[in-house]
């Protein structure tokens, strides 16, 4: 099985299951020197963890990380650093009954028909239990983006129809993890978790977007032409379970708009034509902070957006593996929405792609 690395100078490579002793991975790429702040990735991981409110799963994982290779005496070495987290809470049986059927929307069926055998608890090696690893790799990025200024924040945008109508740099992106929905927006908050909590009820599930914006980054971020910076940032947000929709600045709406209107137009800060910070700025920024696949210096904001997860506690018509129509009812554990805790997964996935192109940009000048 191919596609368990994403990354080149900084890459990290995940493995387990959902419903085996671990899941893990290696970090490969994290420069040596480091300071790890271990706190710093429980912090990030309890973000993720299942059992936060009753408006995800409540399956109980604490989700602590042990560190195998690569630090020493708190200090990253250079070399690989590997890194395993426990499975303490699976429940098995509840997944029993569906051992020979197909689920839908699921991976159910396409993995019977990629390997000829398929894991059915909890979707194995699809289940969203693996990215627990990428928080590792994200939380780890997310301190080498520390020490260049560099800084990453993604906040639910939307749930369902319900919308966060305010610019980014309208809101208190500190307030987006003090609630369960992780919404800056408190307001819109409190009418999403209702919503999510009147689908869980009716034992259904719902989707939404989840906006990133990342801070602080140089221009000069991607390489022409195969590995654009916001190529680079889709295929990294569209490998995330459930995950069904990118868009990078203006996205779909900039359809609508004449080139008068959307273009950027530049212009030259007084305080930077010169020195160590001379930069040229842009009016606007339809672009989203990528140009001709390079970062120009601009704030880097995408949307990302999410299905509703496939379980739904309701009757549906499916397929089992004899190939007759048969009935199935999800059973056990599992999100109602998946955007609370993906928000932390976006954010991860875009340090892992930003450290990347990072240390690629270290080589493009003399």
């Amino acid at each position: 099985m191919a596609g368990n690395s994403i990354g080149n100078l900084f890459k990290i490579t995940t493995f387990g299951e959902s419903h085996r002793e671990a899941i893990g991975g290696i970090i490969d790429g994290c420069p040596a020197g480091l300071k790890l702040d271990l706190a710093f990735i429980q912090e990030e991981l309890a973000k993720r963890k299942p059992g936060q409110s009753k408006i995800v799963t409540q399956r109980k994982e604490d989700d602590l990380i042990e560190i195998l290779s690569g630090v020493f005496e708190g200090v990253t070495t250079g070399t690989s650093i590997g890194f395993v987290i426990k499975n303490t809470n699976q429940k098995s049986q509840d997944y029993s009954h569906i051992k020979d059927k197909y689920r839908p929307s699921h991976a159910d069926y396409t993995y019977q028909s990629k390997y000829g055998t398929r894991d059915y608890r909890g979707g194995g090696r699809s289940s969203a239990r693996e990215t627990a690893c990428r928080v590792v790799g994200g939380a780890i990025a997310k301190q080498v983006l520390l020490h260049y200024g560099i800084y990453v924040n993604a906040y639910v945008a939307q749930v369902g129809d319900i919308k966060v109508t305010k610019h980014y740099s309208a809101l208190d992106l500190s307030t987006t993890y003090t609630n369960s929905v992780r919404c800056p927006d408190k307001t819109v908050a409190d009418l999403m978790y209702n919503r999510i909590d009147e689908i869980r009820k009716e034992g259904d599930t719902i989707g939404g977007v989840v906006s990133c914006i990342i801070t602080g980054a140089p221009t000069g971020l991607g390489e022409p032409v195969f590995d654009r910076l916001e190529a680079d940032l889709a295929k990294a947000m569209l490998s995330i379970n459930a995950s069904k929709g990118f868009e990078i600045g203006s996205g779909f709406d900039g359809v609508a708009q004449k080139g008068s209107e959307h273009n950027d137009e530049f212009f030259c800060h007084p305080e930077h034509v010169e020195g160590p910070t001379k930069r040229i700025y842009t009016k606007t920024n339809n672009s989203g902070g990528v140009q001709g696949g390079i970062s120009n210096g601009e704030d880097i904001y995408f949307n990302v957006a999410f299905k509703p997860v496939a379980t739904i506690m309701q009757k549906q018509q499916t397929v089992n593996e004899q190939l007759q129509e048969v009935d199935i009812t999800g059973r056990g554990r599992h999100d109602p929405c998946v955007l609370p805790r993906a928000t932390v997964i976006v954010e991860s996935m875009a340090a892992l792609v930003m450290v990347d192109h990072l240390l690629k940009n270290r080589t493009t000048q003399l």
